[in-house]
Formats: C-alpha cells, structure tokens, sequence
C-alpha cells in the first residue's frame, strides 16, 4: 500500500489539484486563502505562520516561506512525532537542490524527481542537447553561443538565457541598437538564439508513469497581456474553450504525439510524474513549435484538475492529471485515461510597475458575478496577484477577450 502524501508549497493553490484527506495532507503558508481551506479541511492542513516562526534564513515578520523553510518548520512542529516520515512521502511543487538538502536533513523521502534532471532538461541551453534528435524536430530554428558572437541580421529574434521564469529569461532583439546593449552589458553569457515566430500559443500537460504517458487537454495560453502582465512573455492564463477553434485535428494530433515522445524519452532519463510543454503555431509556415518545456507540475495543473473532477461528477469517467501524478510518483500506473475537458479557463493578475495590489470591492465583485478568486501575498514584480477562474472560456479568439473575459477586465480596471 502506498504511503500517505504530504504536500508542503508556498502557495496552497497549487496542491488544490485534489481535496485534502486522510492519504493526501497540505502544509503552507498561513494567509487568508489557506485559512479559508483549512476551515474546510481542518484535520489535513497544516499552516505555518511566518510571522510567528523563525529560522536561520527566516526572521520573523518577513514575507511567506519558502518550500525549504516550510519543510524545516513543519518537521520541527512535528517532531514529536518521529514516525510521521515512515507514513509519509514528501511532494514538493517543484524540486531544487536546496528543497532537497532540506528534505534529506529532516528525515523525508522526497518523491518528486531529482532536480538535476528537471534542470537539465527545462533549461534553455542543456535543453537542445538533451533532445537530441527531438529537438531538431521540433524546436524552431536556433543556435547556441556567447552573446558578444550574436550579429544581427535585420530580422528580429528572440534571446534566451538559461535561466528563466514567466517569461522573464527572454528578450525579444528589435534592432542592432537593442543588441549591441546586451552584447555590452553580457558579453560572455551563453544564450539561445532563436527565431522569432507569430501566432497563438498552447500549452498542455503531461503525466509520465512508470509504463505510460498521459497527455491532458490542450490550453490556448493567454501571454503578455495587458494589465494583467508588463511583460510580453509572460503567461497569464489557460482557455481550455478555444483549442479547437484555433487548431484543425491534424495539428491537435501532432501535439499529442510531441507530447508522447518527450514524456518518453523523460521516462528513460528516469522522470515520473507532471511535466509541461508550450507551444507556439507559425502563423507564416502553418507549423506548430515547441518553445518551452516545465519540467515540473505545471501551474495550471490545479484547475485543469478542478475542471475534470467536475466533468467527472457529470458522469465522464476516468482519472484527473492530480490523480495521475500522485499515483505515478509513487510508480503506480494506471488504466484509467485522464478526463477530457472542452471548457473553462483562468487568468492571473501578476504584480506590475503599475499595480501592486486589487481591492477587497474588485474581488467582491468579481465573486459575485461568478467568478472563483484566490489571492497572493506576493511582492515582487511579475508574481502571482490574483488568480480569476471561470467555468467557460473568455476568449473569443487569439489575443481577443470574449464577452466575460472583457467583463472581468472592466471590473479590473474600473
């Protein structure tokens, strides 16, 4: 019998994949969104209060913890009882060296898989060489090498660093002027050069099992959109309503087995559980690119899940990712095939140069035209702020808001 789970993040949003029960325990940050939670769930979740609790990395009254500090503090609250990590597996949102020294310091077998590898393989420049033959298949065209050897060719093009997050570790080059500043400012940095593709992007995620890959509903992903981002790269949000309206069956089926044939050549390299690819539709070629891959449980695992567990109350069988991910963590398969989903999409208000905060009246009223809200505490630039979800779509099109996507926008911005 597999052992119980207990899943320690920063955010509780992202362990909400499933409900909260007697095999699946949450430990977070106390805030008023994981407060609302715990009174529902009040015997498997666990809040750490920051501002009561210290550490050597931690002084009181400073922001939320992390995922390390989290595990540190929630085994010392528990130490008395020194058979809670033969019960329980350790699950993390997403893996580092850092979360790992945690885990291995206090007593915790942490299931999720090594960070090494999913660095190796989400990191822009280890990335080509660990695809290999897939990567010439799929990513769009691209060399490797320091930034003062980038020469512009009048044809703009995307730069990528190795390291990045929502967007941040890319650049859109316009001009040999935009170049020559970065040329100056890092000139011994290796980068990806890449060309720069138009048209609408899509996300999907994927469940690796020990004997089988699972590939989840195609997502148009909502990306750099104003005001809920300053930062044209950046994803906003998930529209699981519009994918078949933007791509035809051969170009779905196409991704699928761009899916299947990562997810199994992460399996030989020994990754199990949730990972994430993003892709892009050239517009100008009519072919579809890989452009990213989150070697991790991507964000909009949650609500995907959410969404196929409701499908799943209206009577279509089978398994959510949630499920599939916990269950292939701990080298379960299964026969069941993940619940498909046609509707329903979610966006994010991220903090930018110009808001910093959304009032209590805005939120109120976004939840009372029928919209689910969950708040952050973050404070730096680009994080999570608010998380708006709806049960049906609001995009009419690429880059173009339906009439409820405008309706939350208007009582955004009002």
């Amino acid at each position: 019998m597999a052992k119980s789970i207990i899943y320690i993040t920063r955010d509780i949003e992202r362990a909400l994949g499933m409900d909260p029960n007697q095999q699946y325990h949450i430990v977070c940050n106390k805030c008023a969104y994981s407060e609302s939670i715990k009174t529902k769930f009040p015997e498997f979740v666990t809040l750490i209060d920051s501002s009561t609790t210290t550490s050597a990395t931690t002084p009181a009254n400073t922001k939320p913890m992390g995922t390390s500090e989290l595990i540190v503090n929630f085994t010392k609250q528990y130490k008395e009882k020194n058979d809670l990590q033969k019960k329980s597996d350790l699950l993390v949102f997403k893996n580092t060296s850092r979360v790992e020294a945690s885990a291995v310091e206090n007593s915790w077998h942490l299931i999720n898989p090594k960070s090494s590898l999913g660095e190796t393989i989400e990191t822009k420049i280890s990335q080509v060489e660990w695809l290999g033959d897939l990567g010439k298949k799929y990513l769009p065209q691209n060399l490797i090498l320091q930034t003062k050897q980038l020469v512009w060719t009048k044809t703009p093009f995307i730069l990528q660093w190795d390291h990045g997050h929502t967007g941040g570790g890319t650049v859109l080059i316009n001009s040999e002027a935009e170049l020559q500043k970065i040329k100056v400012k890092f000139p011994e940095r290796m980068t990806r050069r890449t060309e720069y593709i138009r048209g609408p992007s899509f996300t999907v995620n994927v469940v690796v099992a020990p004997h089988k890959i699972l590939v989840g509903n195609i997502s148009y992903q909502i990306t750099g959109t104003l005001p809920f981002t300053d930062n044209m790269f950046a994803t906003v949000g998930n529209d699981w309503g519009l994918t078949h309206s933007l791509l035809n069956e051969e170009e779905i089926e196409y991704i699928h087995e761009m899916a299947q044939n990562i997810g199994k050549k992460m399996n030989i390299s020994g990754w199990r559980g949730l990972f994430g690819i993003d892709v892009i539709r050239d517009d100008d070629k009519n072919e579809i690119k890989l452009i990213e891959i989150n070697a991790r449980q991507p964000a909009s695992t949650t609500y995907e899940s959410r969404l196929q567990l409701y499908n799943r109350s209206q009577g279509v069988k089978g398994i959510t990712l949630f499920e599939a991910h916990l269950k292939a963590l701990q080298g379960e398969d299964t026969e069941e095939e993940l619940i498909l989903i046609n509707d329903g999409a979610q966006i994010l208000q991220r903090i930018t140069n110009k808001l910093w905060s959304i009032s209590a009246e805005k939120i109120a009223k976004l939840e009372s035209t029928g919209y689910t809200t969950i708040s952050y505490v973050n404070t730096m630039h680009n994080e999570d702020l608010l998380r708006i979800q709806s049960p049906f779509g609001i995009m009419e099109t690429h880059d173009r808001f339906n009439k409820r996507g405008k309706e939350i926008l208007d009582m955004l911005t009002q």
